[in-house]
């Protein structure tokens, strides 16, 4: 087999035994000449990615672990989120990363820590902030590994402070999000 690359007027040409396979012009737009086919492993991730949030407040109980109710989506590539359960159940089994964040309402004395559940266990804090009172809250990352079949994740948290909430009034101010990135 003979590989070429060919100069051209206005770009190159790539060919394979005499026949062009890829052109590419003086802006770097690439053509292909026949259709192109990927044998093996791709190297971009292709799998369950999603984005959810609450679409109303959610009133907390302080110094009580309470399961984060994200019933609204933004996106679920995969219809991997539950929004009756707030679960992620990927259908891929690889490692994901992980992001949430929280807006939380509490008054003085306030302290806020978030939990990344799996399989229905804490495997990590994932933010953690303290406020002399008002409104802040905890926002983090993890990388985690999912079996694709019968692992799951979830958000908790815990509030110490007097008459602690989920704020809301947004799209913006809560998300929990996950997306493939390496599969196993």
């Amino acid at each position: 087999m003979t590989i070429a690359i060919k100069p051209t007027a206005s770009g190159s040409t790539i060919e394979q035994n005499g026949s062009t396979i890829l052109t590419v012009d003086g802006s770097g737009n690439i053509a292909i000449a026949n259709d192109l086919s990927v044998t093996g492993s791709s190297p971009l991730p292709s799998g369950p990615a999603f984005s959810a949030y609450m679409s109303s407040s959610q009133s907390l109980t302080t110094i009580t672990l309470t399961k984060v109710q994200f019933n609204t989506e933004d996106f679920d590539t995969d219809n991997c989120f539950d929004t009756s359960t707030y679960r992620f159940t990927p259908n891929v089994a690889g490692y994901y990363q992980v992001n949430g964040i929280l807006t939380l309402i509490g008054t003085s004395g306030t302290a806020w820590v978030m939990y990344l559940y799996k399989n229905g266990s804490v495997i990590q804090n994932i933010g953690n902030q303290r406020s002399s009172g008002g409104e802040g809250g905890p926002s983090g990352s993890a990388l985690v590994y999912m079996n694709g079949t019968t692992d799951y994740l979830e958000m908790y948290t815990l509030v110490v402070a007097t008459s602690p909430s989920i704020y809301a009034a947004s799209s913006v101010f809560n998300k929990f999000q996950a997306h493939l990135v390496r599969a196993a």
